[in-house]
């Protein structure tokens, strides 16, 4: 009988303990994080503060269409689309984790806007306008990002389709190249991706002062519990990598202190005739286009016209 009591308080535990650490890293509350100016505030974000919400000041100013497609297991998925030219290609932007489009792309959207090009910035699932409480560090949301591309190339027939993403949206769309994209997809464009998601969490939590490696198997016994099944797996941006079919362009922040720019370079070496990676010297995380912006522009316009050739 004392055995079973044992047992039953470790069992209690073990759930206590799991959901607390599912609540922390893949919960996803609809708070602040989706005010288009909840901008970090971190010594390498505030001096970049004012231009930043100048950016998504004019970016908000823009017509915007919402779309919403339906997820595999049933979410609505919502976006935002800004019409291009006839003719132009259409760019499919995945913001980070707990992100928002017009924040995280709130200088790059512009670049591709100014192309004529048309732009969708999709809300992440469990962000934005998405339903959904769980994320999943791109595990499901490259199956999300394969729907967004089918409902692009049924909307916009022969129009050329880009996938862009930044941190965890940049992860989702590498995990997305190993899949039967459409064929209208000519390229994957990825700024500060990480490579396997246990490796970002479990580094986070140690830059947090928390057991981030003894955290990770309750992490998964409670993403499987409370994240309706939700295994983490083998899935990794290099992995996939191998098995793209579609160029792909990697930037990453040479002073990155959230997700380091080696998390990225596995990618580049996974598959050399389909990758190129770049690094912009004292950029921040997510803070590429801000810290070298000529460059940034002149990199993206590159990769574009090489890939519509």
């Amino acid at each position: 009988m004392v055995a079973l009591v044992i047992l039953l308080v470790l069992l209690l535990l073990l759930l206590i303990v799991s959901y607390g650490v599912y609540r922390f890293v893949l919960y996803a509350p609809m708070g602040l994080q989706n005010e288009p100016h909840h901008v970090p505030d971190s010594p390498q974000y505030r001096p970049r503060h004012e231009e930043m919400h100048r950016l998504i000041d004019e970016l908000v100013a823009l017509p915007a269409e919402r779309v919403y497609i339906r997820s595999k297991d049933g979410l609505r998925l919502a976006g935002d689309w800004y019409a291009g030219q006839d003719g132009h290609p259409v760019h499919i932007c995945c913001h980070g984790y707990r992100g928002l489009g017009v924040r995280d792309f709130c200088g790059g959207a512009q670049t591709l806007l100014g192309r004529g090009d048309g732009v969708l910035l999709i809300h992440q699932r469990a962000q934005g306008d998405s339903q959904g409480h769980t994320m999943t560090f791109g595990i499901r949301e490259r199956e999300d990002v394969l729907l967004w591309a089918q409902y692009c190339a049924e909307r916009f027939p022969g129009t050329p389709l880009f996938l862009h993403g930044i941190s965890m949206g940049a992860a989702t769309v590498l995990m997305a190249s190993a899949l039967p994209l459409p064929k209208a997809v000519k390229g994957i464009l990825a700024d500060c991706p990480y490579d396997v998601p246990r490796d970002i969490i479990t580094l986070t939590a140690d830059n947090m002062h928390l057991p981030g490696k003894l955290m990770w198997p309750f992490l998964q016994v409670g993403a499987f519990l409370f994240g309706h099944g939700l295994r983490f797996g083998q899935v990794c941006c290099h992995e996939a990598v191998k098995r793209a079919a579609v160029p792909i362009q990697i930037i990453h922040g040479a002073d990155d202190r959230f997700v380091p720019a080696y998390m990225s370079e596995p990618m580049a070496a996974a598959n050399p005739a389909l990758v190129r990676r770049f690094t912009i010297p004292n950029a921040g995380h997510g803070l590429s286009y801000l810290e070298d912006t000529p460059r940034y522009q002149a990199l993206t316009q590159a990769f574009i016209e090489s890939c519509l050739q």
